[in-house]
């Protein structure tokens, strides 16, 4: 989760800068362009759904994970791209026409630290300097790259101002789809879905530099993507979602969606046990319960950072790596949201890390 959906990301888009703004809208009296939707009648089929997938508004892949340094200490981090169709006539033939938006953001959690170090960039696809490309994922921004290669493993490379990233993914189990063969409901409605795959128990080494100072790392990471095109409720105002790497080799993934009185509109959860075996939750099987909340001193948003996560009959308590990993990403896509490393405790023990990402909690998001 998210992981960064639909019509909630279209507000995030609507804080673009001014001069995206202007060259993203629409011509005159040209009709807005037909996006595809999401149907549970075609399932997602990998890899060549790894790709990007232009008819539809919205797609991102997301990657979060943890980290070691050579001394043990434990480091959070996640590098999101996103692709967004824009209303712009597709007729235009100049190679100007910002038909297609790139936006990505990269952020490192180290409690040493005691706040998120995060970077953030946007432009318009083209020119080779930034594209999201079919049939395989290939997404990049600049000098900022995910590549999925061959064997199935993937390439990330991110150079921030305070910190680069080269890290290699290397999956150790298949692919995780979720909802049904990929086709993930997020509302009542039919139409209020996208498709969302996950690959779980990446194998993560490489090398993180901060300062001109260069740290081998290793750790285990979580890739989500997802494309869709009209996906929330319009009472919507945002969502929790976790997505978790358990020590015995199972996956979890849980979401809700909430609306505007902070009562849940959507819910679900999926947990693949290390033979493979998934258990899915319905909605009203999922709960997310604060236990503790942070307030940001910077935007005053007040996160419930540390939650009780109920699937059925299972209690997972979910605890930050620190409370300060608010993301403010309104010089890209708008938005403040929180995002952030989690331990995952069941029973009064640590059963596995993962990423909490919570969203609508600075203010309701103008759809």
């Amino acid at each position: 989760m998210l992981h960064e959906i639909g019509r909630w990301l279209r507000g995030w888009l609507c804080g673009l800068s001014g001069a995206l703004l202007l060259l993203a809208a629409p011509a005159p009296f040209v009709a807005p362009p037909q996006f595809a939707q999401v149907s549970p009648e075609r399932p997602v089929t990998l890899p060549q759904d790894s790709g990007a997938h232009p008819a539809f508004r919205t797609e991102w892949w997301y990657a979060t994970g943890w980290l070691a340094t050579p001394d043990g200490k434990p480091i959070g981090f996640q590098i999101t791209f996103f692709r967004s169709a824009t209303e712009h006539d597709r007729a235009n033939p100049s190679a100007f026409a910002p038909t297609q938006l790139i936006i990505a953001h990269a952020a490192l959690s180290d409690p040493s630290r005691g706040k998120l170090l995060h970077a953030q960039k946007s432009a318009r696809a083209g020119f080779g300097l930034a594209y999201a490309k079919e049939g395989n994922t290939d997404v990049a921004l600049d000098d900022w790259r995910l590549l999925r290669n061959a064997d199935g493993s993937y390439q990330a490379s991110i150079a921030a101002d305070e910190f680069t990233l080269q890290l290699n993914l290397t999956p150790s189990q298949p692919p995780l789809l979720q909802g049904e063969r990929g086709y993930s409901r997020k509302g009542p409605q039919a139409a209020q879905a996208s498709y969302y795959y996950s690959e779980p128990q990446l194998q993560v080494s490489g090398k993180l530099i901060r300062s001109g100072r260069e740290q081998a790392v290793s750790g285990s990471a979580w890739l989500d993507h997802e494309w869709s095109t009209s996906v929330l409720d319009a009472d919507a105002t945002g969502w929790d979602w976790l997505g978790a790497n358990l020590d015995d080799g199972s996956a979890l993934m849980a979401f809700q969606i909430r609306s505007r009185s902070g009562s849940k509109i959507w819910a679900h959860a999926a947990l693949r046990d290390a033979s493979g075996k998934v258990t899915q939750f319905a909605p009203e099987q999922v709960s997310f319960e604060p236990q503790r909340n942070w307030r940001s001193p910077r935007t005053d948003a007040s996160y419930p950072v540390q939650q009780v996560l109920r699937t059925g009959a299972i209690e997972w308590s979910l605890v930050p790596l620190q409370d300060d990993q608010e993301l403010d990403s309104r010089l890209s896509t708008g938005s403040v949201y929180w995002e952030g490393a989690v331990t995952i405790n069941r029973d009064g023990r640590r059963t596995g890390r993962g990423y909490l990402e919570l969203t609508g909690y600075l203010k309701t998001l103008k759809f």
